[in-house]
């Protein structure tokens, strides 16, 4: 299902960007797409994170989409088009492949094979999550639209994101809103910003901190105190996984 459907707005732009090449920051960090300024913070569109698999059991929130996986939805959304593909199949099909791409993923499923999410899903690998089973996972961000700024990924701290307004707002109500058409059993935050703001949602009585596995770390290769946050927080999170799996 579509959570929200500004792929209407933005189709004949995605549909006149260049064919048969790599779409670059040029083509894409455009007038054409920016939904959004706020001094040095722009908001530019992607399709991916429009579209909500409402029966998942997982869900993954991250940051904001960064510009390869902005890139890499544009592509997918723009073939789609070209298809003539539903708007929600074009957004689905953008999220299959940008959700967590690269390196990230491979660093993601090896951390919840170690915590064995696998087990508790009945799969062989945390892998398929990605690939065969996808019905099992719901993959979003904080921020469901890519934000940069000066047309690098926004990281969370430059700005701080629950110290600036616009950030904080976008987020509370994207996340809040998301949930809400959710029936996932495991909510894993990546990363303490994204932490920060399901901490907010719990002390507002809008979210079960017990479906949270806090701790988790963001597993970006940019984050170079991945291993050591992960080994501190193990133990917790396997056992949180073994009692969600009880219930």
């Amino acid at each position: 299902m579509l959570i929200s459907n500004h792929l209407t707005r933005y189709k004949q732009a995605l549909l006149s960007l260049p064919k048969d090449t790599t779409l670059a920051k040029e083509d894409l960090l455009v007038d054409d797409f920016l939904m959004k300024r706020d001094g040095e913070l722009e908001m530019y569109y992607a399709p991916h994170n429009e579209y909500i698999n409402a029966s998942a059991k997982v869900v993954m929130i991250g940051l904001t989409p960064g510009w390869t996986q902005m890139r890499i939805a544009m592509q997918e959304a723009k073939a789609g088009l070209e298809e003539g593909l539903s708007d929600e199949d074009v957004c689905r099909k953008a999220k299959e492949d940008a959700g967590f791409a690269g390196t990230m993923r491979i660093h993601l499923t090896n951390m919840l094979d170690a915590l064995e999410l696998h087990r508790h899903l009945n799969i062989s690998s945390s892998s398929e999550l990605f690939q065969e089973h996808r019905e099992l996972l719901h993959t979003t961000s904080l921020l469901r639209f890519p934000v940069f700024v000066g047309r690098e990924n926004y990281n969370g701290t430059h700005p701080p994101l629950l110290s600036n307004p616009f950030l904080k707002q976008a987020a509370l109500l994207s996340v809040h809103e998301e949930l809400e058409c959710l029936k996932q059993e495991l909510i894993i935050p990546l990363g303490k910003t994204v932490e920060g703001i399901l901490r907010l949602l719990v002390q507002e009585e809008k979210l079960n901190a017990e479906q949270c596995l806090w701790g988790f770390p963001h597993p970006s290769g940019a984050n170079g105190h991945r291993l050591k946050q992960f080994a501190t927080h193990q133990h917790h999170m396997k056992a949180m996984i073994k009692a969600i799996s009880r219930k």
